[in-house]
């Protein structure tokens, strides 16, 4: 376990949500799904279960969670059609779960739209903890926000006080890990940030990933905000640097 992981857990024996918060746990595994339940219950968490896909889509249509404990290995519907499928009507936050542990694999979670992602068998406190983490990004944003609307040529805004990207008219279904970069980057745009510097900045010591993780974001967020992804106006890479915002001038050659 890499330090953060060390960190996060012994964070999680001190945690108590302060505000009743409702987790979707989602598993097939009827011990697992109950444990886990069991446990978020006892640290404060409002907790609903679905044994596969189809139960899960139902639940999260009519609770609307405010989290999602997903595992990826379901019946009747899988957990990537159910990350993509909710993914593309809400932001709410996600957290994976799976036996799956190659970087490859991590990375089509994330490009699913994950928060973040948690292979088997799992600590119960770092569990909680990641939870603590995704949903506090979500409250409290990158820290690096403005509280003001900027508007940037192509027709893409960015409501940093409600939270809100839109393109036109259209508001866009950004998670909130590629909210927060999209944020940290456009609160400066022009600096150049490198991997290291974004994970500090949008996601913080929490993260226990792979550093490249975040170009798997930066390729879903672009997707989202940009009008032609190959060629970006906004989201740049500076090759050998990172990333950084540009206030949507137009360029005519590749990143």
């Amino acid at each position: 376990m890499t330090r953060y992981g060390q960190r996060l857990q012994r964070r999680a024996t001190k945690f108590l949500p302060k505000a009743k918060v409702t987790v979707l746990v989602v598993d097939d595994e009827a011990s697992l799904r109950t444990l886990v339940a069991d446990y978020l219950r006892s640290v404060g968490y409002e907790v609903i279960v679905a044994a596969d896909g189809r139960e899960a889509l139902n639940a999260w249509q009519e609770r609307r969670p405010d989290l999602l404990v997903l595992d990826l290995m379901l019946p009747k519907v899988s957990g990537e059609d159910v990350a993509a499928t909710i993914r593309r009507r809400s932001r709410v936050p996600i957290i994976m779960l799976t036996a799956k542990v190659s970087e490859a694999e991590q990375l089509d979670g994330l490009r699913l739209g994950a928060d973040d992602y948690l292979t088997k068998p799992f600590s119960l406190k770092l569990l909680a903890a990641r939870i603590e983490a995704v949903l506090r990004r979500s409250r409290e944003g990158s820290g690096a926000a403005l509280a003001v609307r900027q508007n940037y040529p192509g027709g893409l805004s960015i409501d940093f006080r409600a939270r809100r990207v839109a393109k036109g008219e259209r508001e866009l279904p950004l998670t909130r890990t590629e909210y927060l970069l999209l944020s940290v980057l456009a609160a400066h745009p022009g600096r150049i940030y490198s991997r290291d510097e974004l994970i500090d900045a949008a996601i913080g010591a929490d993260f226990d990933g792979y550093d490249r993780a975040i170009d798997s974001h930066i390729k879903n967020l672009r997707a989202k905000v940009e009008d032609d992804p190959r060629h970006p106006r906004y989201v740049r890479t500076i090759y050998g640097l990172g990333y950084k915002f540009s206030g949507g001038e137009r360029q005519v050659s590749a990143p």
